[in-house]
């Protein structure tokens, strides 16, 4: 091979003065795209305070923003992205997941108060499309948005309108005009000095009735509850009066499964936990997002320190070095209690506890799921993860965690206190526990009934919802929330509990019961949760984000093509994610079995 041969000199060629480099360095250190304005830098700064700002708190800063100015400006979500020092991608996508965030550009008009009405199974059957359709020209101002909501976790005070953040119980047009009109725009703050004993309650109502029931009712707060021997349990637990091992196996022996849904028991949780590497973190889920599901609020506004109380034994017992609690955007009553009484519990605390953080969902109903609450704690969109690994072994911030949900963490005190067996000596038909029903619809006492595990739908109207509405007649139920399933009524003699209804294609899950007539029809029933899960799939899956919404459009038909809604349940089924796209078939498949008439 021939090679060139070398010159006897090379000359030097010029390409650009060290000016015309560092002018080209400058260029390429500026941000790209649209920068943040002094003013608006100014704003973000006044809500969220100077820099460093933690990751995970992406959300809650959010939320500052959209309080304050009703809305999320894309001039204040450049200033944050800035501030935060993230990719403004990033933001925008976090503050777009979200249903309670509404993302403006420039100059977009943005409304005074924001009228949700809820348009949930309860709140439908008690006339919540006749308030959608007549709000908008009986307000009849521009400056007052009226939307449908999902479910606000009011069942048992259906209809319910909810003004920005003032909920309208028993909602009429007339109720929720005043409330405009009225400026009541935030939940009033109850008294704290009421007395609370759950137990005393065991095989009766909790809820009250009528229609005179108080937006914000009295609850127990530090004071009164340390009056009551609150947190004394908690101090010998911490002492090492009372060893970890013997409260891991009352917590077995109590028999005591996760009320969230999932039914896992809390006792094997905590073992598990505890065996994991440290630092450990808890996560505790109050979004309670399950349409028809309201127990965790009922007991929440009433009694909120045997829950903290519960929730830090287990962390004694587990070896928990934060907690961290996710409570759902629509209850903001119970947020603004919680911070309350979470301020008094730190400032004078019965012992030395574990950091604990308050964090506040931004309405997305998937965050009900224990890996996508992690995600939105983190700061995140609240999508799921692929498992394993478990969140007890990487969880939160990639620690092993302990998550429960509030009501399972609700019972601890009173279970050890007690004794395991009192928990466990409730019961019918061979179950054994107790369970607070959420139950609503066309039921005489809506309300929470916290009743013997195994109790049967027909047992369960009968002894403690004083029986059907005057004119109706039973006809069929949702004996675990939207996705729980829905049987008829001559189905009325199944135990309810875990376990016991999946032969029949349900499952009990939060024992969220929604009660309907022969005024109704099944297929509305199912046609009303298959519009729900199609507005609250994350859409990380295809088939549950497309299955859900083609499903819906053929369940509109007045003749059912069966077939194919058959395809769309199977591959919603083994190809989603999480649960809500498996759980999404449930009405299809119970209307097709337990319904045919309906749909031929």
């Amino acid at each position: 091979m021939n090679h060139p041969k070398p010159t006897k000199e090379v000359k030097a060629v010029a390409v650009a003065t060290a000016d015309d480099l560092r002018e080209t360095i400058r260029r390429k250190s500026k941000l790209k795209g649209r920068q943040a304005d002094d003013a608006s830098v100014a704003e973000v700064r006044q809500l969220i305070g100077d820099a460093p700002h933690r990751r995970d708190l992406l959300i809650e800063n959010l939320h500052k923003l959209n309080d304050e100015y009703r809305a999320l400006h894309d001039r204040h979500l450049v200033a944050l992205a800035k501030e935060m020092n993230l990719p403004m991608a990033e933001v925008y996508e976090v503050a777009t997941f979200y249903h309670h965030f509404e993302v403006v550009r420039g100059n977009d008009p943005v409304a005074d108060i924001t009228v949700r009405v809820c348009d949930g199974i309860a709140c439908e059957l008690a006339g919540a499309q006749n308030l959608l359709a007549k709000l908008p020209s009986i307000l009849g101002n521009p400056k007052v948005k009226v939307i449908a909501a999902p479910c606000v976790g009011r069942c048992e005070q259906a209809p319910v309108a909810v003004v920005h953040q003032y909920p309208v119980l028993f909602a009429t047009t007339d109720k929720v005009k005043a409330a405009v009109g009225n400026q009541l725009t935030t939940q009033p703050m109850a008294k704290d000095d009421a007395s609370f004993d759950p137990a005393a309650l065991a095989e009766q109502g909790v809820s009250p009735q009528g229609e005179n029931q108080a937006v914000s009712p009295d609850y127990v707060g530090y004071e009164s509850y340390r009056a009551q021997g609150g947190y004394a349990l908690a101090k010998e637990i911490h002492e090492g009066k009372k060893d970890a091992e013997s409260v891991i196996k009352a917590m077995e022996s109590s028999g005591l499964r996760g009320l969230g849904g999932a039914g896992f028991p809390a006792g094997r949780k905590w073992r598990i936990v505890k065996d994991q590497a440290a630092p450990k973190l808890m996560a505790v889920n109050i979004d309670e997002g399950e349409p028809g599901t309201f127990k965790d609020r009922t007991y929440l506004e009433r009694d909120p320190h045997r829950f903290l109380e519960g929730l830090l034994i287990a962390a004694n017992v587990v070896g928990i070095d934060a907690c961290y609690i996710y409570l759902r955007d629509e209850y903001h009553g119970c947020r603004e209690l919680l911070e309350k009484e979470l301020a008094k519990l730190k400032a004078n605390p019965p012992f030395p506890i574990p950091n604990i953080e308050l964090r506040r969902g931004a309405g997305a109903y998937i965050c009900g799921e224990e890996s996508a609450m992690i995600e939105s704690i983190e700061g995140k969109r609240g999508e799921p993860r692929m498992r394993p690994p478990y969140i007890a072994q990487v969880g939160l911030f990639g620690r092993p965690t302990l998550e429960h949900n509030f009501e399972t963490l609700y019972w601890v005190r009173d279970i050890i206190s007690r004794g395991p067996e009192w928990f466990s000596s409730y019961g019918r038909h061979d179950r054994k526990g107790l369970r607070s029903f959420s139950v609503s619809g066309r039921v005489k006492k809506p309300g929470v009934k916290l009743a013997p595990a195994g109790i049967t739908i027909q047992e369960l109207i009968d002894e403690y919802c004083g029986g059907m509405q005057d004119g109706h007649q039973f006809y069929g139920y949702l004996p675990g929330g939207a996705s729980g399933g829905i049987l008829p009524a001559t189905m009325n003699d199944i135990p309810l509990d875990f376990d016991t209804l999946q032969p029949y294609g349900c499952f009990i899950g939060s024992a969220a019961v929604m009660v309907f007539s022969d005024k109704d029809k099944a297929r509305d029933m199912a046609l009303n949760v298959m519009h729900f899960f199609e507005h609250e799939s994350c859409g990380q899956c295809t088939p549950c984000r497309v299955g859900t919404g083609k499903a819906a459009k053929l369940m509109q038909s007045k003749t059912w093509d069966q077939e194919t809604l058959e395809d769309l349940a199977t591959v919603m089924i083994d190809a989603s994610i999480c649960g809500l796209g498996q759980a999404a078939p449930n009405p299809i498949r119970c209307i097709t079995k337990y319904f045919p008439e309906e749909i031929q």
